[in-house]
């Protein structure tokens, strides 16, 4: 299964030719590649995966996908309490 994480970008530099941002990922920085994205700007929310912006999202879309996956993080901390409850 495949995971892309939506951040926003902080900023935009060149690396070697290519078009880098340095994106916000809920307090984490992370250095994303813009190769797929040249018309994305400082600001605009992006899903990144193995460290390529791959699509722009809206901010309303990058902060509920934000939310399910803490959800999701949530509740996979709770099983492993109740699965280490049942062992001991």
């Amino acid at each position: 299964m495949c995971l892309a994480v939506p951040g926003k970008i902080l900023e935009i530099h060149q690396t070697d030719g290519v078009d880098m941002a340095q994106v916000d990922f809920e307090g984490v920085r992370r250095e994303a590649c813009l190769m797929y994205l040249p018309e994305a700007k400082v600001g605009d929310y992006v899903l990144v995966h193995v460290g390529f912006a791959m699509s722009l999202v809206s901010q309303e879309e990058a902060l509920a996908s934000l939310d399910l996956l803490r959800q999701v993080a949530s509740a996979g901390a709770e099983d492993d309490t109740v699965a280490g409850d049942a062992l001991s």
